[in-house]
């Protein structure tokens, strides 16, 4: 049975932030015989006007929280919208409540600042855009801050450095659930240049 990835949208989101994890799952498997390992979608707490993100693009998001489905693999990007969005009790609590049924939380680059916000970083070990280091641990004070690392597994919970760190890591998602082959091919498909890491 295919996972379901859940991609959270808001206002002034980081474009690459979603839009390169989102396309690292969304053709993972596609080439191969058989079902595809991904179901990919996209949420918010509204639809309607669409979102707009950072780079002015408008998406209108499939999902909001209202209706949304459980994820599996949950996506919480970032961008200057995350900053405001840390205070939104709405989307912490939507967060949060699909944390605790989702296999894997993954945050891009600020995402982690929502994260952090919902409570989910505290004893663990995160990263975020070399920028917003200081600001992570103000919003998450008992969570370990750390940089030079393009991200940082906890298990579930998994944080990532800034904007392209996000296809790096979903690709390495995908190789901790279906082996680097498998990521090999769709990072090949992608013409990416990324061979398989640990964490």
């Amino acid at each position: 049975m295919a996972r379901n990835v859940l991609v959270t949208l808001f206002d002034d989101v980081d474009t690459l932030d979603f839009c390169g994890p989102l396309e690292v799952f969304a053709i993972t498997g596609q080439r191969a015989t058989g079902p595809v390992p991904f179901t990919v979608t996209t949420v918010a707490e509204r639809n309607t006007p669409p979102i707009t993100t950072r780079s002015g693009l408008r998406v209108t998001p499939y999902y909001t929280f209202k209706n949304a489905i459980q994820a599996d693999i949950l996506v919480v990007p970032g961008g200057l919208g995350a900053r405001h969005e840390s205070k939104n009790p709405a989307l912490l609590e939507f967060i949060s409540n699909q944390a605790r049924r989702a296999e894997i939380v993954l945050s891009v680059c600020t995402g982690a600042l929502l994260l952090g916000a919902a409570g989910l970083l505290d004893g663990l070990t995160a990263t975020t855009h070399h920028a917003a280091l200081d600001e992570l641990l103000a919003v998450a004070p008992n969570c370990r801050v750390v940089s030079g690392q393009r991200f940082v597994d906890n298990g579930q919970i998994i944080t990532t450095a800034g904007i392209t760190a996000g296809i790096d890591t979903a690709l390495y998602i995908v190789q901790r659930l279906l082996g680097p082959a498998v990521a090999r091919e769709t990072a090949n498909h992608m013409e990416y240049n990324w061979v398989p890491v640990s964490a």
